[in-house]
């Protein structure tokens, strides 16, 4: 009964101590690599970092499609996709949902922009963007706009969803002045 007892309390130790070290992963800093990554889109053709190169991107991190403010987010990014766009910037989403999922989302919604799936929450923990959530693994709801050359240039970590479409403009505009 005693080697039983152990053998959990060992388990258990080794469960927390992955669990804890998920959530503690650091994102990656302003003017570092932005770690490369290749997952498949709500199109269902994969995607990956590189073939973005040249381009600035925003790569945000949601925890769920359909709920409201996941929804709020995604919609106030498609308000501004022709900003986005005039300012040569990409936006992809990225949760641990399906491509399925986030092709009924995009149809829903009317998202004209890439969301991607990370449904083992790899590329969410190369960001430092995991959560715990009732038991389940999700993303974060962090972003990162990563410059034409690939480096990250500004992170927003855990963001409101309301504004943030406009926060992430206003840091575009001032890092594009700056280059």
């Amino acid at each position: 009964m005693r080697k039983y007892i152990a053998l959990i309390s060992i388990l258990i130790l080794a469960a927390l101590a992955v669990s804890v070290s998920a959530m503690t992963s650091e994102p990656p800093a302003v003017g570092a690599t932005a770690p490369a990554f290749k997952l498949v889109t709500n199109e269902g053709k994969e995607a990956s970092l590189s073939d973005f190169q040249g381009q600035w991107v925003v790569l945000y991190f949601y925890p769920k499609d359909f709920t409201s403010g996941c929804t709020l987010q995604a919609r106030n990014f498609q308000r501004d996709l022709e900003k986005y766009k005039k300012a040569g910037a990409v936006i992809l989403g990225v949760s641990v949902d399906t491509a399925e999922s986030h092709k009924d989302f995009c149809a829903k919604e009317g998202l004209n922009f890439k969301l991607l799936a990370d449904i083992g929450a790899k590329v969410s923990e190369q960001y430092g963007s995991v959560m715990e959530y009732n038991g389940m693994r999700l993303s974060a709801r962090n972003t990162f706009i990563i410059d034409p050359k690939g480096k990250i240039a500004k992170v927003f970590l855990k963001v409101g969803p309301a504004g943030h479409s406009d926060e992430v403009l206003a840091a575009l505009a001032a890092l594009q002045s700056q280059s």
